[in-house]
């Protein structure tokens, strides 16, 4: 009829708190840390728009069913097609950045990186959808409903980042410093044979005066599983480069008999205590299989 609303006033005020909270939802989330990705602003701008879109389809699911508009649930199953559009568009990106870098990402990092802003699309749909089911049920009206409902959302989104929440290289394995000797060609680093590409004098210089290297000793034998796999080396690397610069040459070796992961590198700035952080809040890959003890996830944090 001529002058009908199409949503009443409630039903409104339901969406837009509900695209509120979940917007809000993939804000919180979306950091630029010591990674430095994503790359700010573009990075930003393209995270923030999908999630605000996120959170519109979750927050105007219930009032979509409650109206029997059953066509417009539909687009929920349309998000998800596009939350993997996401990864798939984050995949692509950083392939063709490897080519750039210090050192390659690797296969197994790109892969981590990119389900884990596809799950973060994810967060804004469920934490919307929540907030708007708890509003409508909720005994209380107008904005006593209303606070209620974006409590209830933003304690979901804060189990669902402690749910989320990976592990890191810090949490099963100790970093130290490694003492780098030169002996002609070869490079050992507390004894432990590294390389033998040290031919020219000017590299056997500048390992001596500017080389840098940690050892990763694992907590318990069986995180050697995860410390040990080249996927998660070849992230390690990654992040070490990224962080510190390079300048030239860079290492990373394993001792077979005890498990202890060695990484070495000529960086362009020498800071050891950035060295051995970086190397520690390196995430653990998701691909590389990890024991029950690591998967486990305190609700209150480490």
């Amino acid at each position: 009829m001529p002058g009908k609303e199409f949503l009443a006033a409630s039903d409104l005020n339901i969406i837009i708190t509900a695209i509120l909270i979940g917007t809000f939802a993939r804000i919180i989330t979306l950091k630029e840390d010591f990674r430095q990705y994503p790359s700010y602003p573009n990075g930003y701008l393209i995270h923030l728009i999908t999630g605000f879109v996120s959170a519109s389809l979750g927050s105007v699911a219930l009032p979509a069913l409650l109206s029997k508009n059953f066509i417009a649930v539909t687009f929920l199953s349309l998000a998800i097609q596009q939350f993997r559009d996401v990864r798939k568009m984050e995949k692509e990106s950083l392939m063709d950045l490897e080519e750039t870098e210090y050192t390659y990402r690797g296969k197994a990092y790109i892969d981590g990186i990119a389900k884990t802003f596809e799950a973060r699309n994810y967060f804004s749909l469920v934490v919307a959808l929540v907030t708007s089911i708890t509003i409508k049920i909720v005994p209380f009206k107008g904005w006593v409903g209303i606070i209620i409902g974006i409590a209830v959302g933003l304690l979901l989104l804060f189990l669902l980042v402690r749910i989320s929440k990976g592990k890191t290289i810090g949490d099963i394995a100790q970093v130290k410093t490694g003492k780098i000797e030169v002996k002609g060609s070869e490079l050992f680093v507390d004894g432990m044979f590294i390389t033998n590409q040290l031919g020219s004098d000017q590299a056997q210089k500048l390992f001596k005066e500017e080389g840098m290297a940690v050892v990763i000793t694992p907590n318990e034998n069986h995180f050697r599983i995860n410390l040990e796999n080249f996927g998660q080396r070849q992230a390690v690397l990654f992040e070490a480069t990224r962080t510190l610069g390079l300048k030239r040459y860079h290492f990373t070796r394993r001792d077979f008999e005890n498990g202890k992961v060695v990484v070495a590198l000529v960086p362009i700035k020498k800071d050891m205590d950035a060295f051995i952080e970086v190397v520690k809040k390196c995430p653990l890959l998701e691909s590389v299989k990890k024991p029950n003890s690591v998967m486990k996830t305190n609700l209150k944090g480490r």
